[in-house]
């Protein structure tokens, strides 16, 4: 009989959250879910980049993140 053991360290996917949201002032910013990553850009995909060098900035290699989603909200208001 054979059994198999996987580490959940090593089948687990390292992914982050983003909430993207429009500026007040012109553009976008950018923060992280459960970490302290802030970052802005003028258009989301200006902003991209900026993410990506803000995770490699926070993260050591061991626990960089292997994929990053981005939530991105808009905020919108009209008359009746």
């Amino acid at each position: 009989m054979f059994f198999c053991i996987f580490a959940l360290n090593s089948v687990a996917m390292k992914e982050i959250v983003f909430l993207v949201e429009e500026s007040q002032d012109g553009g976008y910013f950018a923060r992280a879910v459960n970490h302290s990553i802030f970052t802005q850009a003028d258009t989301v995909e200006e902003l991209k980049p900026m993410i990506s060098d803000a995770v490699r900035c926070h993260f050591d290699e061991p626990e960089m993140p292997e994929l990053i989603h981005l939530h991105v909200t808009r905020e919108e208001t009209y008359s009746l």
